[in-house]
């Protein structure tokens, strides 16, 4: 089960379920400590004419998707058959670690009508089963969950009377199912403690007269101690829960607000909503710390061996550049603060990392043919020096760039001119950007030489001109080395030199990587009848002819396949990455057809709150892996913006 939206502060991701249902709730880094996930939810129920719905239960029809221009989760939950309507809007809130739930409960029946409302909470605190304790405080009103330097609490109100009813017992353990099965006959026994694995419910009785509706306020404050959560809890008393949503409401509208174009009437403003909620989705998964995930998405763990809440320096990179074209610069610097903070000895980056800036699980040997290999993806460390230069040349800080000339760019760059084949000019092989094969890859090759080209100027701007001239030519000879070995005149590109044990055999298969790297990294101009051909060559041999269609990675890709007979299935990513080219390409109007195209396609993969997942089932059109995936949502907004910025040139032609 993918995410159906996400909302986040930087040190508190919550995503929602299809059902409105929060289903994983990290803190206190973004992507680290997921205190819900897997199997467990926070569970909504309605008691009302004797009997208990949960919303999940298919009572209710389900409606979840952001209010428009900020960062509020609204969601209807609506029942003709019962005569009941439940409206969510949400948020957390900016300043504090605070997810905060107004509901509005609407009695459409003609009597008047006993409603209770019931709010399940599962923890298995710091993604651990043993060990937690809730209990109900009587001073504060409220439940505490807890467990070492974790503290949610929880409380509701309705107009001035707190919760009227709680329960808090053993979850999945010694024959319980659950506390929430206390609810279902729509009295709880008052269990005033538990420990192990534990849940709790609250429940809210309301009179509802014919034909109107009564409002609860529900929050979750967490902290590492019992002060932080007790202050949070106490500030929102005296202030309101109302305060707290209408502040973050403004702060985000704010944030998004762009006047450069926010005009611009001659594009569908369906792709405007998709553009702001993608730059949501990236600003939810963005550690204040520096660390960008990939997802909060923890339903992989249904089928996979890990989650996606690490941060790889590719994606990152990519999210980051997307936000600079965006008009949002600070992440770029705590993201680039943070790799500063990871870099080697020798100067690369490994696969992925946690928010703390622990190594992430990895499946990259240490030893290949019985020789030390350095367990990377090359093309990651390189990437970053790209990006720093993107966020130089929109910031023009050359104090960060002063700051990590010597710990980072020089260190870098030398790696990245060190680790090549002195015969090819090409780098030496490591892991490919798709994470399953060995080699030297035209993508990595094509990043190596943006990444040296980045940093020769950076030293051409700090006057260090004999490091500039010597990446400048090791940029050249990679250059040269990917023209003259992995490029045919026929448009065939090679995906790697491929090394099976020792030798590199030529590898032909048609990926999209390869074209991207060659166009993206500036190896080959937009113009290039060269480039031209490889395009025609990718498109060709990846384009999924069956179901809603789309761009495949490459030819023979079995990552969560759910076809015969295609390439693949579809990435929201390659998808997008051809409609990047042929924005650039375009000369006139009838030219960006193609990429309005992709565009629209793009935006017909979205649920109800805009989330973009990683791959698509390629004939049903049903989003596999994780979803939302940041890189899909970053790759959206760079197409958009190549794609609004093209329209305007050619306004003004």
């Amino acid at each position: 089960m993918t995410r159906s939206l996400v909302l986040g502060n930087g040190n508190m991701l919550v995503c929602y379920d299809e059902w409105g249902q929060v289903r994983d709730f990290h803190f206190p880094y973004i992507g680290q400590e997921n205190h819900v996930g897997e199997k467990l939810m926070h569970k909504i129920g309605v008691h009302v004419d004797g009997a208990m719905y949960w919303l999940s239960d298919g009572a209710f029809s389900i409606s979840v998707q952001y209010e428009e221009g900020t960062f509020v989760a609204n969601v209807t939950a609506k029942s003709d058959v019962l005569g009941l309507e439940l409206h969510f809007s949400d948020i957390v809130y900016n300043e504090h670690n605070i997810f905060v739930r107004h509901v509005e409960v609407r009695n459409n029946s003609s009597n008047d009508r006993a409603v209770k409302l019931f709010f399940n909470q599962q923890f298995h605190i710091s993604e651990s089963r043993h060990g937690d304790t809730g209990y109900y405080s009587p001073e504060l009103h409220a439940i505490v969950h807890y467990k070492g330097r974790r503290v949610f609490l929880i409380s509701a109100k309705s107009n001035d009377a707190f919760f009227d009813d709680y329960s808090v017992g053993l979850l999945g353990i010694e024959g319980k199912e659950g506390t929430w099965r206390d609810a279902e006959d729509g009295v709880l026994s008052k269990s005033g403690i538990e420990h192990g694995s534990v849940d709790s419910v609250i429940g809210l009785s309301l009179f509802i007269p014919a034909k109107s509706e009564r409002t609860v306020s529900y929050w979750v404050a967490a902290g590492e101690t019992y002060r932080h959560v007790e202050k949070y809890h106490r500030d929102i008393l005296n202030r309101g829960p109302e305060h707290l949503r209408k502040t973050t409401r403004d702060y985000w509208h704010a944030w998004l607000d762009r006047d450069d174009f926010k005009n611009y009437k001659k594009v569908d403003k369906k792709f405007f909503d998709l553009y702001n909620k993608s730059l949501l989705v990236m600003k939810a998964h963005t550690d204040d710390r520096g660390a960008i995930i990939a997802s909060g998405d923890s339903s992989i763990l249904q089928n996979g061996r890990d989650t996606y809440s690490y941060c790889w320096p590719r994606d990152a990179s990519y999210i980051v550049s997307a936000a600079i074209k965006a008009g949002h610069l600070s992440s770029a610097v705590h993201f680039i603060e943070f790799c500063n903070d990871l870099l080697t000895d020798d100067g690369y980056l490994l696969h992925k990392y946690r928010p703390d800036k622990s190594l992430g699980s990895s499946w990259h040997p240490w030893v290949r043919d019985g020789r030390a290999q350095p367990p990377i993806q090359e093309d990651e460390t390189a990437i970053t020096l790209v990006t720093l230069q993107e966020y130089y040349h929109a910031s023009h800080d050359i104090e960060l760039i002063e700051q990590l000339y010597n710990s980072y760019i020089k260190r870098v760059a030398n790696f990245l001119c060190k680790y090549r084949d002195k015969k090819t000019g090409l780098p030496l092989p490591s892991h490919d950007l798709w994470e399953e094969q060995f080699g030297t890859f035209t993508y990595t090759s094509s990043s190596v030489y943006a990444g040296l080209l980045a940093a020769a100027e950076f030293a051409q701007v700090l006057g260090k001109e004999v490091a500039r001239k010597r990446w400048e030519s090791a940029a050249a000879e990679v250059r040269d080395g990917i023209v003259t070995k992995l490029l045919h005149d026929d448009g065939r590109v090679m995906k790697s030199l491929h090394y099976t044990h020792i030798s590199p055999e030529p590898d032909y298969t048609a990926d999209a990587s390869s074209f991207y790297g060659l166009f993206h990294f500036g190896v080959l101009d937009k113009d290039d009848a060269k480039l031209r051909r490889v395009y025609e060559y990718i498109k060709d041999r990846l384009t999924v002819h069956v179901g809603r269609g789309g761009v495949a990675r490459y030819e023979g890709d079995n990552y969560f396949l759910t076809s015969k007979n295609v390439p693949g299935n579809p990435w929201i990513i390659t998808t997008l990455w051809l409609a990047e080219y042929e924005i650039a390409c375009a000369k006139n109007r009838n030219e960006l057809l193609s990429a309005l195209a992709h565009l629209e396609w793009t935006h017909q993969q979205t649920n109800a709150g805009g989330m973009l997942s990683e791959q698509l089932d390629a004939k049903t059109g049903a989003p596999v892996s994780v979803m939302p995936l940041v890189w899909s949502h970053a790759q959206y907004v760079v197409t958009f913006l190549a794609f609004i910025e093209k329209l305007e040139a050619l306004d003004k032609k």
